[in-house]
């Protein structure tokens, strides 16, 4: 079967669900295609890892992207773009031409080279609700892995469920990439108060999965026996599509500030786009919530005729058991680390800075200030 679209999007995430927003912003009727490999449409993708173990309804998830006017083509894969006769092909032998292309292919979590029901490389809803499966037949003992922001969520999640968890990561401590070294080793020692077993520093050599559960192996020796794995590990950008189009890629997609391709008709949205952030004066590639939603809806009305510039600074949130933080900016702990804590490790703001010029602000455990991060930000930008 052919379809004819003036505007066809690849992904069906939050970037694309965001893509459909701003198209409709300036352009309300005229037809859209969406191809999205998940049999789900597109719904809001943190509560996976958040809201929805604290009993947020599954329902509130979803963001409706059919009432939009959007033709939603489901568990499909795009297996050949051709940029030229403006032609794509999925998995099924469909064909679709198009006017203008969004490609918000996201990225594929890193896997360890094990494949079983008792290893879920967790990312996506069918993920969700393969674990949710797992805890009502009873299973009590996970073993999750990687530090950053899903391994830590979903350890604290299943922490809270009053379930075993052992917590394996190369690095230090939770969060270390992104965190001070300081307020990292504070979280290693905070989830362990909580009954979590950390083992920071150890790498995961290999998993033995059978019927009844998984053995875990470490490279220090460590062998722990669990009836099920979690693992977060990040992803890789999906630039596959890109690649053979022969669009410019590097550590994703490269993208202008209207996030336009180096082809004109061609736009790319979410955690495949690598972007220039005139405030940091560096190129960025970010994987949350925020830039998802902002590059999304930038990329669509560009789609439909009025770009837009993306030269604001995407932001991060987390919750752990009682600590919740966001931060914007850049979040390299390298730079220098100025604290302003009211309370310490309870209450406070974090600045990296660089040359005495502030880079990225953390918030912890503070509701407000983002904005106000953000603008300290955009202002020592200006020093430059």
């Amino acid at each position: 079967m052919k379809r004819d679209y003036p505007y066809l999007i690849i992904g069906g995430g939050m970037a694309g669900d965001a893509a459909v927003r701003g198209i409709r912003m300036i352009d309300p009727d005229r037809p859209i295609g969406l191809v999205g490999q998940e049999t789900d449409p597109p719904y809001n993708r943190p509560p996976l890892s958040k809201g929805l173990w604290k009993g947020a309804p599954l329902s509130r998830i979803w963001r409706n992207t059919h009432a939009l006017g959007v033709d939603l083509h489901l568990g499909r894969k795009i297996i050949h773009l051709d940029p030229v006769q403006k032609r794509a092909v999925d998995d099924q032998g469909d064909e679709y031409t198009y006017g203008r292309l969004l490609l918000a292919t996201g990225g594929d979590p890193i896997r360890l080279g094990s494949e079983h029901e008792r290893i879920l490389y967790y990312r996506a809803l069918a993920d969700y609700q393969h674990l949710r499966s797992l805890i009502d037949q009873g299973m009590q003992r996970f073993a999750v892995i990687g530090g950053g922001f899903i391994g830590s969520e979903m350890a604290a999640a299943l922490t809270t469920l009053g379930k075993e968890v052992v917590l394996i990561f190369p690095e230090k401590g939770i969060g270390e990439r992104a965190l001070p070294a300081e307020i990292s080793q504070y979280l290693n020692q905070v989830f362990r108060e909580r009954g979590v077993r950390v083992l920071n520093g150890h790498l995961v050599r290999s998993l033995q999965p059978d019927e009844s559960g998984v053995t875990v192996l470490t490279d220090l020796g460590e062998e722990l026996r669990v009836e099920a794995v979690v693992a977060g590990l990040g992803i890789r950008p999906n630039t596959a599509l890109a690649e053979s189009a022969g669009l410019s890629t590097n550590n994703g997609i490269v993208v202008d500030l209207a996030m336009r391709t180096s082809h004109p008709d061609i736009f790319a949205a979410g955690d495949v786009v690598n972007f220039f952030s005139p405030v940091l004066n560096q190129q960025m590639r970010v994987e949350h919530e925020e830039n998802a939603n902002t590059t999304g809806m930038i990329a669509g009305q560009g789609m439909a005729g009025q770009p837009g510039q993306y030269d604001t600074l995407p932001s991060v949130y987390s919750k752990l058991f009682e600590i919740s933080y966001d931060a914007v900016g850049d979040l390299d702990p390298r730079l220098e680390i100025r604290y302003d804590w009211e309370e310490p490790f309870q209450k406070g703001k974090v600045y990296y800075t660089r040359e005495g010029r502030v880079r990225g602000v953390l918030l912890w455990n503070i509701s407000r200030g983002l904005d106000e991060a953000r603008q300290q930000i955009i202002e020592s930008s200006r020093l430059l």
